[in-house]
């Protein structure tokens, strides 16, 4: 229990570094994508936001929302 705080410090830090390579190297081909696909993004455009029918792409709920009648106010 003689241990000091600065080397418990440098173990710590030594095995999340070590941590964080392990993961890198392992979800390489994953995080490759994943960062092409955020690069190529445009952040100004939320698909959510889309007003236009024909830009929005075609979900399975759609079909079951659109057989709902509206609600009346």
């Amino acid at each position: 229990m003689g241990t000091k705080p600065m080397k418990q410090a440098i173990v710590v830090f030594g095995a999340l570094a070590f941590g964080w390579l392990a993961i890198e190297m392992a979800f390489k081909p994953f995080l490759d994508k994943a960062r092409a696909a955020m690069d190529k993004s445009d952040p100004d455009r939320d698909p959510d936001d889309v007003k236009d029918e024909s830009a929005r792409e075609e979900s399975p709920f759609d079909a079951v929302a659109s057989d709902e009648k509206p609600a009346a106010i």
